[in-house]
């Protein structure tokens, strides 16, 4: 079980997706399976809005100063595409 830093519940690994920080920014490490500290969020615009908003994502991964998450951001984009279209 992890814990989600956006909506702070708690669900399974397959549900959530693992943030990594790579220097300043914050990537997705898709296969969850990279070196280091993580932080999970389920695969929600609204989580990744919630864990923005409250500042969890850097706070999660022990991260002075401004982060750059525009990856994790392209990548929730594309998930929510993809989706769509299988809709």
């Amino acid at each position: 079980m992890r814990t989600c830093i956006g909506c702070r519940e708690r669900g399974r690994r397959a549900d959530l997706v693992r943030l990594i920080a790579r220097g300043e920014r914050v990537v997705v490490d898709e296969r969850a399976s990279a070196p280091g500290r993580g932080a999970w969020l389920h695969c929600r615009s609204a989580c990744l809005e919630q864990a923005v908003r409250r500042r969890a994502i850097g706070r999660a991964l022990r991260m002075q100063g401004p982060i750059d998450d525009h990856a994790v951001w392209t990548w929730f984009g594309a998930i929510e595409r993809a989706e769509h279209r299988v809709e």
